[in-house]
């Protein structure tokens, strides 16, 4: 006899994309109690609760604003690739000056999808955050050959609802991978001298217009001014514009 903990480990092998053989190998379970789980899975499998888009009624995923914060980090600078046995591989390039938000990427994609192994690759200025799952598309119907900018980039009725509840949430994942909060210096002539004035401001810079154009439909939503300041890029400049999308976004870390 095994015990759940096993029961659940091996499955979320499976889930993965992981063969019975593969996953018989990793875990010492013969293949044959494999096959008896993954074809009689009880009513807490893994295999059963690992994507709430493919029960017979779709449910929104849990927890939430974890999801949406996690859209965000994908359509900003993230994609999904097929691997094969009908597994896809999600992956988040986040840059290394930032720990903090490699660490955040990490834990918002293991709460979205907690039976799959997060891991890590270090590349040249970045770190790649990757999960393996056959239900990465289900989850962002997003998902499609070639470039973002290339295709259209449309948000599901249940996402949208999604960002309408969390608003803030969904702009601090497009902002921390695609976006940057800075300081701007303007120079001025008056007839005491030139004076140089600063003030922080956040960008969003991103070549797919439908992808802009969702940032700007959430910060409409979170009360925040912006304007384009170029035809691939938003900005957000004005002092109380700033501050209010500091309590949502804050600086990178």
């Amino acid at each position: 006899m095994y015990d759940l903990a096993v029961r659940d480990d091996t499955l979320r092998l499976l889930a993965s994309g992981l063969s019975i053989g593969e996953a018989s190998r990793q875990t010492g379970v013969s293949t044959n109690t494999i096959r008896r789980w993954r074809d009689s899975p009880v009513s807490d499998s893994p295999l059963i609760r690992t994507c709430a888009r493919c029960a017979s009624r779709p449910q929104t995923p849990a927890p939430a604003d974890s999801y949406i914060h996690l859209l965000g980090l994908y359509l900003g600078d993230g994609h999904i690739v097929a691997c094969p046995k009908g597994v896809y591989l999600l992956s988040i390039y986040c840059d290394d000056r930032w720990p903090g938000l490699i660490e955040e990427a990490a834990i918002t994609m293991a709460q979205v999808m907690p039976t799959s192994v997060i891991s890590r690759r270090h590349r040249n200025g970045c770190t790649e955050v990757k999960s393996l799952s056959k239900h990465w598309p289900h989850l962002f119907p997003q998902h499609g050959p070639g470039k973002k900018h290339d295709r259209p980039i449309v948000l599901e009725p249940w996402q949208r609802e999604i960002v309408s509840a969390h608003p803030g949430r969904f702009v601090r994942g497009l902002i921390h991978s695609d976006g940057w909060r800075g300081t701007n210096r303007v120079r001025r002539a008056l007839p005491s001298g030139v004076r140089w004035y600063e003030y922080p401001r956040y960008h969003f810079k991103n070549e797919s217009p439908d992808i802009l154009a969702l940032c700007g439909e959430a910060l409409d939503l979170l009360g925040v001014a912006w304007r384009f300041n170029n035809r691939n890029e938003l900005s957000v400049a004005r002092r109380e514009a700033v501050e209010l999308l500091d309590l949502h976004v804050g600086p990178k870390y």
